[in-house]
């Protein structure tokens, strides 16, 4: 996939491992924000779909923390093509430092175009995505497009980052550009009867009434912050919010946290393939 875009050596550190190797972890510089990660293949009879980025780096004389899931479909080339440029594409904008906001928006936009463009090498399928950003320990940003999710625990309490990008939720955007949700009995609303998400990267043949947009939100990482959970939608189907941080919360170690999540969502039986990202804040 090198044809289709090229970095500068820099940000060559960017690229997250492949989803295969399943768990891991890490922590930052000076070691008070930890992570832990897991990826478990779910019982649907395809090949893992789903990859992750999660990393500290420096760049500029900043600490980045960069996570993500990216949860594909029909395929797993969009999705490794998002964790091989998504974040790259995002700090190569000549803004990124002074407005976040408007640099990852333009990002998703521009990232999603060239994919569309290349989609005779990259397939017809598609991914959903939801990113963070710490910057300096101090200030994160999460957005996403689709159903994966991002729930921060503050004081106890969790608090969703992200916006659930259903086709029932955003049915008159749909409707407006041409297309239909379906609500056929047994099965969840769906895009022209084929996807269950209103916003993705890719699919082609469904973009003209697909959004590629993101939700975007920020916050300050305070004495009160405790975990930030990120998972694809293998998860959520079988677990709540609140219940996703108390484990995190509860289980020190960042990656006994998330193997925990994964394995428990997998007990519940969701088909859906299942990965987490659970950093930790101070220690």
């Amino acid at each position: 996939m090198d044809m289709f875009c090229c970095f500068s050596p820099s940000y060559s550190q960017l690229v997250g491992g492949r989803s295969s190797s399943s768990s891991g972890k890490g922590k930052n510089h000076e070691g008070l924000i930890k992570y832990g990660f897991s990826l478990v293949k779910g019982k649907a009879n395809h090949p893992m779909e789903d990859y992750h980025v999660a990393k500290f780096v420096q760049i500029q004389g900043h600490e980045l923390g960069l996570f993500a899931i990216y949860d594909g479909h029909l395929g797993d080339s969009v999705p490794a093509y998002l964790q091989k440029h998504l974040f790259s594409n995002i700090l190569k904008e000549e803004e990124f430092w002074v407005d976040p906001n408007r640099s990852i928006s333009k990002a998703y936009e521009r990232t999603d175009q060239t994919i569309l463009s290349n989609s005779s090498d990259l397939g017809r399928g598609g991914s959903t995505a939801v990113t963070a950003i710490l910057i300096n320990g101090k200030r994160l940003w999460v957005a996403n497009v689709g159903d994966s999710r991002a729930v921060l625990s503050r004081g106890g309490q969790a608090r969703q980052m992200t916006t659930d990008h259903e086709p029932n939720t955003e049915r008159g955007s749909i409707e407006n550009k041409g297309g239909f949700v379906s609500n056929m009995p047994g099965d969840v609303p769906r895009v022209n009867g084929q996807l269950a998400v209103s916003r993705a990267f890719g699919d082609k043949s469904l973009k003209s009434h697909l959004r590629s947009d993101p939700d975007i939100q920020e916050t300050d990482i305070d004495n009160n912050t405790e975990v930030l959970v990120l998972a694809s939608d293998g998860l959520w189907k079988v677990m709540s919010n609140q219940e996703a941080v108390d484990i995190a919360r509860r289980i020190k170690d960042p990656l006994k946290a998330a193997k925990q999540l994964t394995a428990e969502a997998l007990k519940r039986e969701s088909k859906d393939d299942i990965s987490c990202v659970v950093v930790r804040f101070r220690g």
